[in-house]
């Protein structure tokens, strides 16, 4: 979906007007977190969102995916798999499925790690542990309690926050920002904004720990722009942050198209833009995650290959930190576990 404009702009008309119904859905999921869910027996780390939209989720769980492996943690991503047709559980096969199958996220991030798809997490969490998961990390599901989480990591974006604070539909949250901050163990706040400030300042005021990141380009990626004037393209939650961080490349975005978060592209879309880009002598460039979408899309691959996709990773700026929160919290959950199997 394409979030509306005033989600992100002072209180107005139309969000007080939706505001009774943001009350209602509000309350309901807030009611619903607090349920009880199942213990996956192994340590379970859910990295997600306080809103709907994008915030970097992706490349936080790769990050943290990384970190794990350097812990000699053995992690697989639960995912529910949005946009794909296929309820699971299944592991995401690059070589077999497209995103239409399990979904653009899950397939990008299976051409680095274990990835399973499930829209019953708790089925998830059983294909997991029969691929020898010492660790879950899951992929949203903050507000979903099917399953007990060891930790939950929130990702913010330092420019945006929480938009204008309403509930859904009358604004971006998922649910009443109070109980969520309850449920946050840390939180990541991408970029040097300070649209977040005052969420990171109640996680801190808690005694939670906020780590700093950063999306750095990968140098591939920017020495392939190098020059080069592009059209910019991008379905994902946040477009313009894509455009800003080619800008903060150093490459010269002369035309954007923003599409909806997760845009099911047609050839025709596909064929105009290239058309656009070689009217004005552009190199047509996207997102990883696009990327992955068009390449599998049906008619799609062969109009893809002048296309380049600009890779992006997340950086903390306290790797050791994170580190140390990390394993801290696995020595936790493991404990706990082992006590409640020995009662």
């Amino acid at each position: 979906m394409r979030e509306p404009a005033f989600w992100h702009r002072p209180a107005s008309v139309r969000s007080l007007l939706l505001w009774p119904l943001g009350a209602l859905y509000g309350a309901v999921t807030a009611i619903r977190m607090q349920r009880g869910g199942l213990d996956a027996g192994i340590p379970v780390f859910c990295v997600g969102n306080y809103h709907l939209g994008g915030a970097g989720k992706t490349p936080t769980v790769l990050a943290l995916a990384g970190l794990l492996r350097e812990l000699d943690e053995t992690p697989v991503v639960l995912s529910r798999g949005y946009g794909g047709r296929l309820h699971g559980p299944v592991m995401v096969d690059p070589a077999r499925h497209r995103a239409a199958d399990v979904g653009d996220e899950p397939l990008m991030m299976a051409q680095h790690l274990a990835v399973a798809v499930a829209r019953d997490r708790v089925d998830g969490v059983a294909l997991a542990k029969s691929r020898r998961a010492s660790v879950i990390l899951m992929d949203d599901g903050f507000q979903n309690p099917r399953v007990a989480k060891d930790a939950s990591l929130i990702v913010i974006d330092s420019d945006r926050g929480i938009g204008n604070g309403f509930v859904f539909p009358a604004g971006p949250l998922r649910a009443p920002l109070s109980p969520q901050l309850g449920r946050t163990d840390a939180l990541v706040v991408i970029g040097k904004g300070h649209a977040s400030d005052a969420v990171a300042a109640q996680i801190a005021g808690r005694g939670g720990p906020v780590f700093a990141a950063r999306l750095a380009p990968q140098p591939a990626s920017v020495a392939r722009l190098a020059g080069k004037r592009v059209l910019a393209f991008a379905g994902i939650g946040d477009p313009a942050r894509f455009f800003r961080t080619l800008r903060a490349s150093g490459i010269e975005v002369v035309r954007e198209r923003a599409f909806a978060d997760h845009h099911d592209f047609t050839p025709d879309e596909v064929a105009a833009l290239l058309a656009d880009a070689a009217r004005e002598a552009l190199t047509p460039v996207t997102t990883e995650k696009d990327l992955v979408r068009l390449g599998t899309g049906t008619g799609l691959s062969a109009l893809t290959q002048d296309i380049v996709a600009f890779a992006v990773t997340l950086e903390f700026e306290d790797t050791g930190g994170v580190r140390k929160f990390l394993s801290e919290r696995l020595f936790r959950a493991r404990g706990a576990k082992l006590a409640a199997r020995a009662n």
